[in-house]
């Protein structure tokens, strides 16, 4: 068992640090809200700190959870900042989905105080976090991973290693190039479908059996049949996401023409008002007027 801190108890991070508790480790939390982590203490019976740096301090890994790179300086750096706290020899995990940039500066960053880093995106949205089932994409040393594997394990169905700092972030990126183009895709058979007058909850039944089917059509269809859009990951995190890629792929030459027409998808989809709609939503726009 472990000793942990975790930092950030949005959708995703309080099920996260919840499921760290059920396994046994010994857990602090911190959030900017303290509300949230007063109620995860009630909830899991585990500790909290009224900073970055006090939860960090003792533990042997530190997890962070935030929403982007400025959220992530906030809570890493300056004197209340996690790394002030930490002890030579314990690992810091990112698992929030930021550039590939501010993972490599915060590996240096944290080299300089003997600090492990690990960058640790996540995928499987609120629902996998809840279950404990999430993919977890990871870049850093080895020696630090085969650390800090058996503690992830305790909300992943998946743990990989894929390379140097930065390669974490770089696989989300890959995984979030395919999520959109898989949901466009889904939207439009959708609309087709209605368009067509056919079935469609009776046409999703029978390609899902085909080689149309993915978790999208599997978990989604129905929603986005009826037009409910209050859950699951948000537009306005998927187009910081997308953005993030975007220009990685102008610096590395990566040609993306549908993930930059998607892009541009999802901001219609916010100037209707829904930059907190799921990212299933790109439904919407196609049948304002079906």
């Amino acid at each position: 068992m472990a000793t942990v801190a975790f930092i950030g108890l949005g959708t995703m991070g309080f099920p996260m640090a919840g499921h760290l508790a059920c396994e046994g480790h010994q857990v602090c939390v911190y959030n900017r809200s303290p509300a949230k982590a007063e109620l995860w203490c009630e909830e899991f019976a585990g500790d909290s700190a009224a900073t970055p740096r006090q939860a960090a301090q003792g533990a042997e890994l530190v997890m962070i959870c935030v929403g982007n790179d400025p959220a992530l300086r906030a809570v890493v750096l300056g004197e209340e900042g996690v790394l002030a706290g930490m002890a030579a020899g314990s690992i810091l995990i990112d698992h929030t989905t930021a550039s590939a940039d501010i993972a490599r500066e915060l590996a240096v960053l944290a080299a300089e105080r003997e600090v492990g880093f690990l960058d640790a995106p996540v995928s499987g949205g609120q629902a996998g976090a809840e279950a404990g089932l999430l993919t977890i994409m990871v870049g850093g040393e080895p020696v630090f991973f085969e650390r800090a594997a058996p503690v992830l394990e305790s909300y992943a169905k998946q743990v990989q290693r894929m390379g140097p700092v930065g390669s974490g972030q770089l696989t989300k990126m890959v995984n979030q190039i395919c999520v959109a183009g898989v949901l466009q895709g889904l939207a439009e058979g959708l609309h087709f479908a209605r368009c067509a007058g056919l079935d469609e909850a009776a046409a999703m039944a029978v390609i899902s059996h085909g080689a149309a089917q993915s978790w999208q059509l599997e978990h989604r269809h129905q929603s986005m049949s009826q037009g409910q859009f209050d859950f699951g990951f948000a537009v306005d995190w998927m187009r910081k996401d997308l953005g993030l890629l975007l220009q990685e792929a102008q610096r590395n030459g990566a040609q993306l023409p549908l993930a930059r027409l998607v892009d541009q998808f999802y901001a219609e989809v916010q100037g209707m008002g829904g930059g907190r709609w799921d990212t299933s939503s790109l439904i919407a726009r196609l049948n304002r007027g079906a």
